[in-house]
């Protein structure tokens, strides 16, 4: 018979890594699923390469990095890891006369007394574009996401986009790439002020209102046409990597079938325990909704949601109370 945890962290993003740690530190027993083959989420796929400046303690730190240090807290605890599974069911089962909960991933089932969801913004991927030789040139100049920029060191980089995912890609690589364009279909960009600011007295040419309306190689990208909003001046530039930053489709996937109150499209709705109206199930990061308070999707707000949803779940497999003790008091 599969062993009966205590909970169960679906998604290894930093909330679920940091809700894993937590639980372990309250002495309960931890599992992980994760469906992508390594841990780290958005920090992982999207920007490994970035550095992230609002993370208390970290004047900056590269996400790649502090997912290293985020695993390598967690791990403090030895929870069982389980990754490249999607967690696709969710019901109740009875184990020796005991409710638990059942997750299955579509392979195998994981019991587990307590769930604590860490999806993040669910399964992702990028919003592609569909003009000439873009698809045709993906994966041999066009990229959508940057995990490894030592192959961009000394080229021509055009980065198609406005929020902050364009911008702050352009920051990082302006001295690392030998010439970068960034374009935007509007005047205004959706990226933070300051790196609005920043990128604006930078040395990253910056062209609005500009589309991209074609790519050319032979074999690689070698070329890019871009055309003006208004007066549909067309551009011809050379450039050796086109980077497209214009978003992502995200959705909870199977997780929005397991009757969960749901808020939007993505949202489970949660308490300010993070109890979903699910007993004994949680969700904490992006993913949670929290009745009557606003939405911040930072990473400072899921590791607190975290702490919260693991002593709670705590609490509802023990019965303690909620105060979780001083970490400084403990000898790990």
């Amino acid at each position: 018979m599969s062993e009966v945890f205590d909970t169960t962290i679906v998604g290894a993003g930093p909330s679920g890594l940091f809700a894993a740690f937590y639980a372990g530190l309250r002495g309960m027993r931890t599992k992980i699923i994760e469906a992508l083959p390594q841990p780290g989420g958005q920090l992982a796929v999207l920007y490994p390469e970035k550095y992230i400046y609002d993370v208390p303690g970290f004047p900056k730190v590269l996400a790649k990095d502090l997912v290293t240090q985020l695993v390598a807290q967690t791990e403090t605890f030895s929870p069982e890891m389980v990754y490249g599974r999607r967690a696709e069911t969710l019901d109740r089962t009875s184990v020796d006369g005991e409710e638990v909960w059942r997750v299955g991933d579509g392979t195998d089932h994981h019991l587990t007394r307590t769930v604590i969801i860490t999806a993040g913004i669910g399964a992702f991927a990028p919003n592609r574009m569909d003009r000439p030789g873009v698809v045709e040139f993906e994966g041999r100049g066009v990229e959508y996401f940057v995990q490894d920029k030592r192959p961009l060191r000394g080229k021509r980089l055009l980065i198609v986009g406005g929020g902050d995912t364009a911008v702050d890609w352009a920051l990082n690589l302006k001295d690392w790439a030998s010439h970068i364009t960034l374009i935007h279909r509007r005047d205004e960009f959706r990226a933070h002020e300051s790196s609005v600011t920043e990128l604006r007295t930078s040395n990253v040419e910056v062209l609005t209102p500009y589309e991209l309306m074609a790519v050319g190689g032979d074999g690689v990208v070698a070329s890019a046409r871009i055309e003006h909003g208004t007066s549909h001046e067309a551009r011809d530039l050379e450039v050796d990597t086109v980077l497209i930053n214009i978003g992502f489709k995200a959705a909870l996937g199977p997780i929005g079938a397991w009757g969960l109150e749901l808020s939007g499209s993505r949202g489970i709705v949660v308490n300010a325990l993070m109890e979903t109206n699910l007993s004994g199930v949680f969700a904490a990061g992006d993913v949670a909704s929290v009745q009557g308070e606003a939405s911040l999707n930072l990473l400072v707000t899921g590791f607190a949601q975290a702490a919260i949803a693991a002593n709670a779940a705590k609490q509802r497999v023990t019965g303690e109370r909620l105060f979780p003790g001083h970490s400084s008091e403990l000898r790990l």
